[in-house]
């Protein structure tokens, strides 16, 4: 069973930046898919990013060129930075790891944009 914990979450001001990290309990091996997701109130979970084992990235028009996903293998770590922050982009956010059967989720991290 591999856990995710997902930090890094916080109140930042419209402009602002923030790095989330999500770590794994095991290390990952084999071909395998990592993702940001976020879900805001009232709103439906939205996929924000994907970064594969061999390190291709995915993103969705909402967050393209503002938010970057990179992943950490010595650390089993991922992680999204995300810059020029919106009201809009407040809510929880996760992470997801897709292997085979397995899907496993985080418990998700908070992100408020406000002044």
């Amino acid at each position: 069973q591999v856990q995710l914990v997902e930090s890094g979450g916080g109140q930042v001001q419209p402009g602002g930046s923030l790095r989330l990290s999500c770590e794994a309990s095991v290390r990952i091996t084999g071909y395998h898919l990592m993702c940001w997701y976020r879900q805001a109130p009232g709103k439906q979970r939205e996929q924000l990013a994907d970064i594969s084992n061999f390190g291709t990235t995915n993103y969705a028009e909402s967050v393209k060129g503002r938010f970057t996903i990179s992943r950490d293998d010595a650390k089993n770590t991922i992680y999204l930075q995300m810059n020029s922050l919106k009201p809009d982009d407040t809510a929880v956010y996760y992470c997801r790891l897709v292997q085979g059967s397995g899907d496993y989720w985080g418990q998700g991290t908070q992100v408020t944009v406000s002044s």
